[in-house]
């Protein structure tokens, strides 16, 4: 079988090129996509997969992008879906992204140009160590670079082209999918998973080379709302009871040493205020809950109410309400009743010359919800790092190992069908 390579440096291209559209997504909006700009990328991969000869392309009305591979083999073959989102994280600008090729790194720290106070450094970047002469891109210091997730949309599009033009590698049918709105909670949201017609899915939306994920948070979102007394300050005593000031006492009442994300690290849960709003009469804080198990999620929220409780004993005649909604679960718990898929992820990672990792994420991911929809998903590396930063940067090596991990998943289904 040909083996991949990265002829005339098509990825690095490829990926500048994506990078350097902005698909920054917006929380505030209520529509799909979230913002318009992201529909530039998918009609610009639209155009390149219908090229590559994959003649249903296309985009649909809510910015998704889906193609078929067509199977090269008389077996009957799962019918395999690789997918990223297009989308790069409204934390950090992504407009006028600059991106900058850092050839045959040496270990040195990475001062990017357009302000030098933003500097990637080995120390505070533990994987850098391991790409000594490995090129490194960046963004040039004042926007994110959008490997999270270009690096894997740039990966599967070279992977397609490949497979296109050598038509004698055997794989079964295989289903491109590319999301909008990850980054916003609602990446497969109008997901058409009749119209994508895989049995199984694999995300390229990791980080670390050799990296497979089949274990995520599981996710709530808690709304509490404090409905306090507002009164004329100058006659308000003994009669005002500040719903700012008592949302403030409860969020000083949680726990500082534990339960939060700056004290937590492997599979330790945490309660999380991410946003508040509010006048005295009544005030609201968002807040995220993640732990790895369900029973443990109960056991925030839980706290969380009792928290609340004792702190508006104090105030009589103010109310609270606790509002608590689900927003994804681990992956592993759809992912243990079919062991192929991650077995076959790793055999694919290490047929790439690669030592495959197998890894939790303190997060979530476009297949955590897809898992859970009926398309069991794990997710593979892309080689992003620092994402959400000014600081992200990706290896070109990482990325053209991500693709023959691609390619080697594709063959492996077929070799075992």
């Amino acid at each position: 079988m040909m083996m991949y390579q990265n002829f005339n440096k098509s990825l690095e291209n490829r990926f500048i090129k994506y990078a350097k559209i902005d698909t920054q997504s917006n929380p505030e909006s209520p529509t799909c996509p979230s913002t318009e700009k992201q529909t530039g990328l998918g009609l610009e991969l639209t155009k390149e997969l219908l090229a590559f000869g994959i003649a249903d392309a296309s985009m649909d009305g809510n910015g998704y992008v889906y193609a078929t591979i067509p199977s090269t083999t008389n077996k009957a073959v799962p019918v395999i879906c690789f997918c990223s989102h297009m989308d790069t994280s409204p934390d950090c600008s992504g407009e006028n992204v600059k991106p900058i090729i850092h050839s045959n790194y040496q270990g040195e720290d990475l001062i990017l140009p357009d302000d030098e106070l933003v500097v990637i450094k080995r120390s505070e970047h533990i994987d850098l160590q391991y790409q000594i002469g490995n090129d490194i891109i960046t963004a040039s210091g004042t926007t994110l670079l959008g490997a999270d997730n270009k690096a894997g949309v740039a990966e599967i599009m070279e992977a397609a082209s490949f497979l296109m033009k050598n038509k004698d590698i055997k794989h079964g049918t295989i289903k491109i999918l590319f999301t909008p709105d990850e980054e916003i909670g609602r990446g497969v949201d109008k997901a058409d998973l009749k119209k994508l017609g895989a049995d199984f899915a694999y995300t390229v939306d990791g980080e670390t080379l050799g990296s497979i994920e089949d274990e995520t948070f599981s996710a709530d979102g808690a709304t509490l709302t404090i409905n306090g007394v507002s009164s004329h300050p100058g006659f308000a005593k003994g009669k005002m009871e500040n719903a700012i000031k008592i949302l403030a006492e409860v969020l000083d009442s949680l726990p500082k040493d534990k339960l939060t994300p700056e004290t937590t690290s492997g599979k330790e849960g945490f309660i999380h205020p991410v946003g508040i709003k509010g006048q005295a009469e009544q005030a609201e804080a968002q807040f995220i809950i993640r732990d790895f198990t369900d029973a443990k999620l109960v056991e925030h929220e839980s706290l969380l109410r009792q928290t609340v409780d004792a702190v508006i004993k104090k105030y009589p005649n103010s109310s609270y309400h606790l509002e608590v909604k689900a927003q994804y679960r681990n992956m592993k718990q759809v992912l243990d009743r079919y062991p192929k898929i991650v077995e076959y992820g790793v055999q694919a990672i290490e047929r790439a010359g690669v030592k495959a990792k197998r890894q939790s994420i303190r997060g979530g991911t476009d297949g955590s919800r897809l898992s859970y929809m009926g398309l069991p998903c794990p997710n593979i590396f892309a080689g992003e790092h620092a994402f959400h930063s000014k600081q992200e940067w990706v290896s070109i090596q990482d990325m053209e190992k991500a693709v023959q991990t691609i390619i080697n998943i594709a063959c492996i289904w077929e070799e075992n069908s």
